[in-house]
């Protein structure tokens, strides 16, 4: 869900059986009548090994039909593109250019969001180039395919990934070398107050209304010798309780930003404590191999706050939860008092430096193969499995390989004593590890 691709266009051109087509399911309703789509639904799909997000949404009518149905379809149209890395806009080859098709494009343009114009039910090949009004649209060129059978969609995604991998070099460019962390966390859990608090002023806006932020804002830091872009993001709710479609986008953004940021700070209500959806994003942080620091705010509200044993608890009930990957930092603090808070930064800095750190080869197998040596692999069909050489890819995240001669039985239980020990003896604390095993 690193990108978002919005299929925009009028009602029955072939939305949603181009949006199952590059998702390889049937998710969405197709039907040869037209606006059986309303909702905007969503899927994930992966091409020449870029992954992003597709949003099938309904079909475009004129802004002079009232119909209550049509006007909140134009609303989400709007909000989908609005909030879209690049937009496929269809039209229908068989009908061919309607005023309705110029009008989406008009609109299209003044979002100024990268578009690719897609003609469908091009299902003939002497067809191909039967139509050449489609160039009034302005585009200079269109791609001809047919969504039905797949013919021609093989081009056009990798048109649209060419465009998706250069946003992510604007991307890069935009964060001028400085480490990003960003603040997640459920919805009114103090993350816009951190960011004013890490600031000393009201750089953004704070209520007790949740889901007052609503797009990832990025503000640069630069105090104590520490320089980096922190990112406040919309709160993170469940899927069930999403009513907006405003939120669902904003929460689309949150996670495109943990895509894009270095250190997660994902920040929990001490009041309400540790609930299954702070578990999820946890999960979320730790899948893009992400640096993570757990801030539990609003800790000055519990009257037994001073207690040193309610606090260890706490930890510890957090640490069961997030296990196996548990080696993280745990902070207790209270953006609005600014309490703790000062401690962040510096622990942020250290996990970003561990996670781009290189361990030398022979120091990684001199400290791990005693190891190994002193508490063996469990012994599986009478096979003696030994782990003779390790070694630390060369990728931005910290990843290492073991060469055993029975790789296949090595158990998870022994691959979770690994990452404890490698954890323990080179510090990386709050820094997801990747462990892989292989034939020697």
């Amino acid at each position: 869900m690193s990108y978002l691709v919005s299929i925009v266009g009028r009602t029955n051109v072939g939305k949603s059986t181009l949006f199952n087509r590059i998702i390889g399911q049937r998710k969405a309703i197709v039907h040869g009548q037209s606006g059986v789509t309303r909702d905007r639904i969503y899927g994930d799909s992966e091409w020449n090994g870029v992954h992003f997000s597709v949003v099938d949404t309904g079909g475009y009518n004129p802004p002079n039909n009232t119909d209550i149905i049509d006007t909140e379809i134009r609303k989400q149209i709007l909000i989908a593109v609005k909030d879209s890395d690049a937009i496929l806009f269809l039209v229908d080859m068989k009908i061919g250019l309607l005023d309705l098709d110029i009008e989406i494009s008009q609109i299209l343009r003044r979002c100024k969001k990268s578009i690719l114009l897609v003609v469908n039910k091009v299902d003939n090949g002497k067809n191909l180039y039967h139509d050449t009004d489609f160039f009034r649209l302005g585009f200079n060129n269109y791609y001809c395919i047919s969504a039905i059978n797949g013919s021609g969609t093989g081009e056009m995604l990798d048109r649209l990934i060419e465009i998706l991998k250069g946003l992510v070099e604007k991307k890069v460019e935009k964060g001028e070398g400085f480490p990003r962390f960003s603040v997640i966390g459920r919805p009114n859990v103090g993350k816009s107050t951190l960011i004013n608090s890490f600031l000393d002023k009201n750089h953004h806006i704070v209520t007790n209304i949740s889901g007052t932020t609503r797009d990832s804002l990025d503000v640069f830091y630069k105090k104590f010798g520490y320089k980096c872009i922190l990112v406040d993001t919309p709160g993170v709710r469940k899927k069930s309780k999403i009513s907006e479609s405003i939120e669902f986008y904003s929460t689309m953004k949150t996670v495109r930003t943990i895509k894009y940021t270095d250190i997660c700070f994902l920040m929990v209500d001490a009041v309400r404590g540790w609930e299954s959806q702070d578990r999820n994003i946890f999960r979320l942080i730790e899948k893009n191999q992400k640096g993570v620091i757990i801030l539990i705010n609003k800790w000055d509200l519990l009257h037994n706050n001073k207690n040193f044993s309610i606090q260890k608890n706490f930890e510890i009930f957090i640490k069961k939860n997030i296990a196996p990957f548990d080696n993280v930092p745990i902070l207790f603090i209270s953006a609005k008092n600014k309490d703790g808070i000062y401690n962040i930064i510096p622990i942020a800095y250290h996990i970003f430096r561990k996670r781009k750190e290189r361990l030398k080869t022979n120091l990684l197998n001199r400290v791990m193969l005693p190891l190994f040596k002193k508490n063996p692999p469990p012994t599986i069909k009478k096979k003696l499995i030994k782990i003779k050489y390790c070694t630390q890819l060369p990728t931005y995240t910290p990843k290492f390989i073991f060469f055993s001669n029975y790789p296949q039985y090595i158990k998870e239980s022994y691959k979770r004593f690994i990452e404890n020990k490698i954890r323990y003896h080179f510090d990386f604390i709050g820094v997801p590890i990747q462990i892989f095993f292989r034939k020697k």
